[in-house]
């Protein structure tokens, strides 16, 4: 059987018998693979498609699109998706959202936060470390994340800027456990509030 253009898709030529239904299953398969191929959501590429070969090319209802980078692993390249919405991140037991309200969102495999975070009480922050937060458990680093984190300037000396951590599986710590975010500062004599912006990396 002849093939032609850049796929090598498969056509009878004039020395094939007449086998019409073959010649057509043949066809559509060798097709098949150059298509792309439509999901509802990533759960349900996965489900269909983790045996898919190599270049096989997915996209889904809310515009999505992935192509597999592997032939036996279900991995693949984002070619686009949509900036996901905000989401809360929970305070701790005696915090609660400042003026801005403490939210998180995935974007290509970073965590970004944003928001401001303060105690029930009016009180000030402990120095040397505590628990204020915590994140979604898909915005789990693998490891931690760390980042400088911005602060109400209060104190003597003033405290502009201390340090937040997103603990995760690779980090471990008394004052929290995965998912949590820790604030740390040993200047002055604590902060009145704490700017949660910043950014993470998810592996």
């Amino acid at each position: 059987m002849a093939t032609i253009g850049n796929a090598q898709l498969p056509v009878p030529d004039g020395g094939d018998a007449p086998l019409g239904p073959a010649a057509l299953a043949n066809l559509a398969g060798a097709v098949d693979p150059h298509l792309t191929q439509h999901v509802t959501n990533r759960a349900q590429r996965d489900s269909l498609y983790s045996g898919a070969p190599r270049h096989t090319m997915v996209s889904a209802d809310d515009g999505s699109l992935w192509l597999k980078t592997s032939g036996t692993a279900n991995t693949w390249a984002t070619v686009y998706e949509p900036v996901a919405a905000w989401r809360a991140v929970t305070p701790a037991s005696g915090y609660q959202g400042s003026e801005f309200a403490p939210l998180c969102r995935i974007v290509g495999g970073q965590v970004h936060l944003q928001g401001r975070l303060q105690r029930v009480d009016g009180g000030v922050f402990p120095t040397g470390g505590v628990k204020i937060g915590s994140v979604p458990a898909d915005c789990r680093p693998v490891k931690y994340g760390s980042w400088a984190g911005g602060s109400g300037l209060t104190g003597d000396p003033m405290v502009g800027v201390g340090r937040l951590e997103v603990l995760g599986a690779a980090s471990s710590t008394s004052t929290g456990t995965i998912g949590d975010i820790l604030w740390y500062s040993q200047d002055g004599s604590g902060v009145p509030w704490v700017d949660l912006s910043g950014s993470y990396w998810l592996d």
